[in-house]
C-alpha cells in the first residue's frame, strides 16, 4: 500500500494538473493501541461505520474496537495518515508532515521555532485566528493563543498516525476547535525497537531511536529519543532540537481495562533569519538582513499525562486523562530595518482533567458523556531591545483562563441504512488578568454558557456507499488580553459562534478505487482578529464571515505495484459584515486563504525490495490584508523525489529531493506599509538509513 499526492495550481484563470505523494515506509505494520482519546467499546457497532473517512497508508490492527465516538466513526470529514506514510519521512519540523493530509494548508515561516503550522477549512495559519484543536495521545495540546508549538514535541518515527478531523460535529473538543481537530497517536505496546539516521543539505543531520518494552505481565513501555541540528538554507538560521518520550502502561489481562503515564520532554534552540524586504529577496533569496543577526529564540516544554480506560458491566465503557503542559519560550526578533528588536517571553502551565462514559442503552440505542475542566497560568512579557539588551518594557501580563466543558451524544438506529448522531456540548470560562505595567487586575468576560447543539445524520443504503451531512456549532474566545475586560471596554464580549454544515459521500466505484466528495460552509458572527503585534495583546472585531468550500479526494490502486492518490480542494473566506471600523473590509477577503489546495500522485514498486514515489504539492496565490488592496502572493509548485531500498530485513536505505526542480517559493505578509518575505528553502537531498530491531 502507498498514498500519493498531488496539488492543482491555479493562477490567472488557468489550472495547472501537478503529480505530488508521499512514499510509505517498507517496514510492517505493527498493532496500535486502541485510539487513546476515547475508550474501547464492545457496542461500537451502532456507529456510523467509516461513514467519511479516509485512511491513507496501510491499516494496522486494532487492539481493541473503536469507541462510540472514535475519530474514524464520525459523520465527518476525517483523514487517518498511518504510520508506514509518516515514520520514513524526514523534515525539519513536524508540522511538515501534515503535507500528507488532503485540504490542509501548511503555513511555513521557517522562523527559528516559530517555523509553521497546518490549518483548514478555509482558516489560515497566521497566528491572527487559531482554529485547530491540537491532541497528542488524546491531550489537549495547544498554547493560550491556539497555538501549536507543542507539535515540535513529536518526531516521525514514534507517530503511530495522524488523525484530521474538520467540521463543527465532533462535541467531544470546545476551546481552539473551531475548524476542527488533529490529533497525533504515538507507538503504544510491542517488542520492537527502530533507528532512524539521516544526513542532507544546509548541515541537517537528525537521529530517532524508538524502543517498545512489553512483557507477559501486562506491563507495556515506549521509549523515544531524537535530536535533530541544521545549518538551514539561508543564513543565520542554524537550529538544534532533542525530545525525549517515556510511556509506562500497564494492562493486566482479563480485567478489560489500563492505565498509564506518559512523559515527554523538548528543547530547541534556533536562530532566525528574519524577513525580507521584496527588494532583498530580489538580490539575495539566502540572506539574513545584518539587523536580524542577534535574533533567535530558546523553547523549552514539558508534557505529563496520566491515563486510564477499561469496560465496565452492562455495556458501559469509561476513559479519564489528566495532564500538565509546561511551555517556557523566549524570543528576540526584529521585523525589519526600521523597528527595534523585541525580547517576548512566555510562561504557560496548563492542567486538565477530562473524561467520558458510554452506554448501550438498547440494540438501537447508545448514549455517550464526558466532562473537562481545564485550569491556565499563562505570563507574556515583551521588552524593546538592542542585540538582545532591554532598553524598556512594554508588556507585562499575567492572566488565568479557566475552562470547563461538558457533552453529550447519542447514536440512534432507525433503520439498518440509517444513523442520526445528536449532540449537545456547553462550555464556560472564568479567570482573571493583572497588568503588570500598571497595577490592575481585570475581569475575564462574562462569556455565559457557550451553548453548542450539533447534529449529524448518515444514509448508507450499501456498504460500498454512504451519505452524511452534518451540521453544529463551535465558538471563538478572545485570546490573551482580548479574554478580559480591558479598558476602554466596560461591556462583557460575547463569543464568536461558528455555525457549520457539511454534505459529503464517500464512495468506492472498485475494489480499485475509491473518494470522497464533500461540499461545507461555515458562517462565524463577531470573529475575533488577533493582533499580533500589538504590545496590549488584545485582539479586534474582524465581523461576520462566511467560508465554503469543496472537498474532492481519490486514492486508486491502479495495478499490485502502481497505486494513486488525488485530491482538490475549492475553498474561499469573506467578511460579510465588518466591523463598522473597517467599512473598506465589507465582501473582501480574509487574508492568506489560497482559493486552491490540491495533491495528485503516483507511486511505483518495481521489485519487493525497491519502491519509489514522485511527490508534489501545490496552492494558488492568496491576499495580504483585509482590503486586499496589496498584491497576491504565495503560489507555488513544488515537487518531491523519494526513493526505497530495502538492503536487508531489517536495514532500509532511502534517498530524498525535497523541492525536486528547486522552485523558488516563499511566504509573505504585510507590516502595514511594506510586504515582507521568507523565502522557502530550495532543492534539499537527504539520504537516510532506517534499523530494525
Amino acid at each position: 500500500m502507498s498514498i500519493a499526492s498531488c496539488r492543482i495550481h491555479a493562477a490567472a484563470g488557468s489550472i495547472t494538473a501537478i503529480c505530488a505523494a508521499a512514499l510509505l515506509s517498507i517496514q510492517p505494520i505493527r498493532a496500535s493501541a486502541a485510539d487513546p482519546a476515547t475508550p474501547s467499546s464492545p457496542s461500537a457497532d451502532l456507529a456510523p461505520g467509516d461513514a467519511g473517512s479516509l485512511t491513507l497508508g496501510q491499516v494496522g490492527v486494532t487492539a481493541s474496537r473503536p469507541s462510540l465516538l472514535s475519530s474514524r466513526r464520525l459523520a465527518a470529514s476525517v483523514d487517518l495518515v498511518n504510520a508506514d506514510v509518516v515514520q520514513s519521512r524526514s523534515v525539519d519540523q513536524s508540522w511538515e508532515l501534515f503535507s500528507a493530509v488532503p485540504g490542509v494548508m501548511l503555513t511555513e515561516f521557517r522562523q527559528g521555532t516559530t517555523s509553521g503550522k497546518p490549518s483548514f477549512r478555509g482558516f489560515n495559519g497566521e497566528g491572527n485566528i487559531n482554529a485547530v484543536k491540537l491532541l497528542i495521545d488524546g491531550i489537549p495540546s495547544n498554547s493560550n493563543d491556539g497555538n501549536m508549538p507543542y507539535l515540535d514535541m513529536v518526531s516521525p518515527l514514534e507517530i503511530e498516525r495522524i488523525e484530521v478531523v474538520r467540521g463543527t460535529n465532533d462535541p467531544r473538543w470546545g476551546l481552539h476547535a473551531i475548524a476542527g481537530h488533529a490529533q497525533v497517536i504515538t507507538r503504544q505496546g510491542g517488542n520492537e525497537g527502530a533507528a532512524r539516521v539521516s544526513v542532507g543539505q544546509f548541515g541537517a543531520g537528525e537521529l530517532q531511536v524508538a524502543k517498545a518494552l512489553q512483557s507477559d505481565t501486562g506491563w507495556q513501555q515506549n521509549y523515544f529519543l531524537g535530536v535533530r541540528r541544521g545549518a538551514g538554507y539561508r543564513d543565520h538560521a542554524e537550529s538544534d532540537k532533542r525530545s525525549f518520550t517515556g510511556k509506562w502502561f500497564y494492562e493486566p489481562q482479563g480485567l478489560g481495562w489500563r492505565a498509564g503515564l506518559v512523559a515527554r520532554s523538548h528543547e530547541a534552540h534556533a536562530d532566525e533569519p528574519g524577513y525580507l524586504t521584496r527588494a532583498q529577496r530580489l538580490a539575495d533569496r539566502r540572506q539574513s538582513a545584518a539587523w536580524n543577526a542577534t535574533d533567535d529564540d530558546l523553547r523549552r516544554m514539558n508534557q505529563l499525562s496520566l491515563h486510564a480506560e477499561g469496560e465496565g458491566t452492562r455495556g458501559v465503557t469509561w476513559s479519564a486523562r489528566a495532564w500538565r503542559n509546561e511551555l517556557d519560550d523566549r524570543r528576540y526578533v526584529t521585523f525589519s530595518g526600521n523597528v527595534s528588536q523585541q525580547e517576548r517571553l512566555v510562561q504557560e502551565t496548563h492542567r486538565g482533567m477530562l473524561g467520558s462514559v458510554t452506554w448501550r442503552v438498547h440494540p438501537l440505542l447508545q448514549l455517550e458523556a464526558g466532562a473537562q475542566r481545564e485550569w491556565q497560568d499563562n505570563a507574556s512579557l515583551r521588552f524593546l531591545t538592542t542585540s538582545q539588551q532591554r532598553q524598556s518594557q512594554t508588556r507585562n501580563q499575567a492572566f488565568a483562563l479557566d475552562n470547563t466543558g461538558a457533552y453529550v451524544q447519542a447514536v440512534i438506529k432507525p433503520h439498518p441504512a440509517w444513523t442520526v448522531l445528536p449532540a449537545w456540548r456547553v462550555d464556560r470560562f472564568s479567570g482573571s488578568l493583572r497588568d503588570g505595567l500598571n497595577g490592575r487586575t481585570l475581569g475575564i468576560n462574562d462569556y455565559g454558557n457557550i451553548r453548542q447543539p450539533k447534529l449529524s445524520v448518515v444514509y448508507a443504503p450499501v456498504k460500498a456507499h454512504s451519505v452524511y451531512a452534518n451540521w453544529g456549532r463551535t465558538f471563538q474566545i478572545g485570546v490573551g488580553a482580548a479574554s478580559y475586560l480591558v479598558p476602554p471596554r466596560t461591556t462583557d464580549l460575547t463569543p464568536s459562534i461558528n455555525e457549520g454544515w457539511e454534505l459529503g459521500w464517500k464512495f468506492r466505484v472498485a475494489d480499485w478505487l475509491e473518494g470522497r466528495l464533500a461540499s461545507w460552509t461555515q458562517i462565524a458572527s463577531d470573529e475575533v482578529y488577533r493582533r499580533l503585534n500589538d504590545p496590549s495583546n488584545d485582539s479586534a472585531n474582524l465581523g461576520r464571515t462566511r467560508r465554503d468550500g469543496q472537498d474532492l479526494q481519490l486514492n486508486a490502486r491502479v495495478q499490485d505495484r502502481l497505486s494513486a492518490w488525488a485530491s482538490l480542494t475549492l475553498q474561499r473566506a469573506r467578511i460579510v459584515d465588518p466591523d463598522p471600523s473597517a467599512p473598506l473590509t465589507r465582501g473582501k477577503e480574509v487574508d492568506h486563504v489560497p482559493h486552491v489546495l490540491a495533491a495528485l500522485g503516483v507511486r511505483w514498486q518495481p521489485r519487493d525490495d525497491w519502491e519509489g514515489t514522485l511527490a508534489a504539492r501545490a496552492q494558488s496565490s492568496y491576499h495580504l490584508e483585509q482590503t486586499n488592496t496589496h498584491g497576491r502572493y504565495g503560489q507555488f509548485v513544488v515537487a518531491d523525489l523519494q526513493v526505497r531500498h530495502r538492503w536487508s530485513p531489517t536495514l532500509t536505505l532511502d534517498l530524498q529531493v525535497k523541492n525536486l526542480f528547486d522552485r523558488r517559493h516563499e511566504y509573505v505578509w504585510w507590516d502595514g506599509s511594506q510586504s515582507l518575505h521568507a523565502p522557502a528553502d530550495g532543492r534539499a537531498v537527504t539520504l537516510a538509513a532506517q534499523l530494525g530491531f
